[in-house]
């Protein structure tokens, strides 16, 4: 872990440094770039959350969170550029920001960074690695009320609902006081490492980081991912969201194929938990596939998860879907997903809604 975030940092100054020797022989006119851009996204329906009642009405991120962002690049000259991005959550449903009351403004992503030839090297707040893979192989994507993949992975363990479970990944789909570094693409592939320091006298460093690798080549396409938290003491938001956490390791693979009239996406997942009291582990896999219907595709998934050590439960989840594409931006989709968990009493959503991107 030392020489991974080792060569991240070796990797930053290099290119910060280059760069700052470009720049100093560009001339004033250098060309720039910023960009408004987002997207809108509301449903109708009604949602049961396993073991609870069922609650109709208009609601947020059918599809996609809504968000809106400021992005920009400047040439620096020597295919070197300054980049930067802010891009913030908000509810269209009742006009409030952030995904929920206390999110962070700009929760999605907020840093300035140096793209080159070598790599791009980013600082601030990002979105991790896992939630990229995590979104990329499953036929919902990033659907938070949809998608089986989502559910299993960030609607668990410590995080919002909280039906009695411990399973899924403790914490955000972003990452404070991050620093990354992305290869170029070699054929198709290319890596990345992000580093997450905690920003406090004694507690700088050993604390999140993860490693990734993608591949893409005609229709085939795949991932690895693996994600280190360990937050137990100061700042805390591990153990802050799960009493006695003090790390979680998570391991993910994914891939893809695309036939033309059927696209395949399978996943897996492996995550072990280190409590104060104990550690369990929990085995996760998903299956999908996205069927082209007219304009429009037909969506289809499956996810399974089995804990080992910890409360013994098992998850099912499941979901059917059909997108509609309106323009190049805007869409209309209805879907349904039901959701099992031990012990517990069924969940489902269903529903119909509209996605416009700007």
């Amino acid at each position: 872990m030392k020489s991974l975030a080792s060569r991240a940092l070796s990797t930053t100054v290099t290119l910060i440094a280059a760069a700052a020797g470009f720049a100093a022989a560009v001339p004033a006119h250098a060309q720039s770039s910023v960009s408004l851009y987002g997207q809108v996204d509301e449903w109708v329906g009604a949602q049961k959350y396993p073991g609870s009642e069922r609650a109709w009405g208009v609601k947020g991120g059918g599809m996609s969170t809504s968000f809106w962002g400021l992005k920009g690049a400047e040439d620096l000259g020597n295919d070197f550029k300054a980049i930067f991005a802010m891009e913030t959550f908000f509810r269209a449903e009742n006009g409030h920001s952030g995904r929920f009351d206390g999110d962070t403004f700009f929760a999605r992503n907020a840093y300035v960074g140096i793209s080159s030839p070598y790599g791009t090297v980013k600082l601030g707040r990002q979105t991790t690695q896992l939630f990229v893979s995590t979104i990329l192989f499953n036929p919902f994507v990033d659907s938070y009320q949809f998608s089986p993949m989502i559910w299993h992975v960030y609607l668990g363990l410590g995080t919002f609902p909280t039906y009695p479970t411990d399973m899924g990944v403790v914490g955000d789909s972003g990452w404070n006081n991050a620093l990354s570094y992305t290869s170029p693409s070699f054929g198709g592939a290319n890596f990345a490492a992000m580093y997450a320091f905690g920003n406090q006298a004694g507690s700088n460093g050993s604390k999140k980081w993860s490693a990734q690798a993608n591949f893409a080549n005609g229709p085939f396409a795949a991932t690895a991912v693996y994600q280190y938290v360990n937050f137990n003491g100061s700042p805390g938001d591990l153990s802050g969201l799960v009493a006695g956490m003090r790390s979680q390791s998570v391991g993910q693979v994914g891939l893809s194929y695309d036939l033309k009239y059927v696209k395949f996406f399978g996943q897996y997942m492996y995550t072990k938990n280190d409590q104060d009291t104990g550690s369990w582990h929990v085995n996760t896999a998903q299956g999908g596939v996205s069927v082209p219907i007219g304009v429009g595709s037909a969506l289809a998934s499956y996810a399974y998860s089995r804990d080992s050590g910890g409360l013994e439960q098992r998850r099912r989840t499941w979901a059917l879907g059909y997108d509609y594409p309106l323009s190049k931006r805007t869409d209309v989709y209805a879907a349904y997903m039901n959701d099992h968990i031990s012990n517990l009493s069924n969940g489902d959503t269903f529903g119909v809604g509209l996605r416009a991107k700007f």
